[in-house]
């Protein structure tokens, strides 16, 4: 059976571009834009991992990162951040918040592909 990857991400391309790259690799992959859906997804969709946007529209991806490691039925799917904003302590809030890895936007195909693999 495929794996699972919930994919979080606003921007339309970048959404795209993560679901085209993860079902040509063989992945089971649901999108979503909109934030205030990830627990609620998460729990209908059952991930083995979440690319998780972090700067969100209305809800940040820190605050849903920390909701699905609060909630026991969630908490041990891994979580990949990517964002945008990779300013010095960034990456180390992110992890703190729950997230086991994080890669900067713009993000490399093979860069990605490889956060993907060590996470699933």
């Amino acid at each position: 059976m495929a794996k699972r990857i919930l994919v979080v991400e606003d921007n339309d391309l970048n959404r795209k571009l993560f679901c085209d790259l993860l079902k040509a690799k063989g992945f089971e992959v649901e999108p979503l834009a909109d934030g205030f859906a990830v627990i609620e997804r998460a729990r209908a969709f059952a991930p083995d991992l979440v690319i998780m946007d972090i700067q969100l529209p209305r809800i940040s991806g820190l605050e849903l990162i920390e909701a699905l490691k609060a909630d026991a039925d969630l908490r041990a799917i891994p979580v990949l951040a990517v964002t945008a904003y990779a300013g010095k302590g960034d990456e180390e809030r992110i992890r703190e918040a729950g997230a086991e890895g994080y890669l900067a936007k713009p993000v490399s195909i093979m860069p990605f592909l490889q956060a993907v693999t060590q996470l699933i």
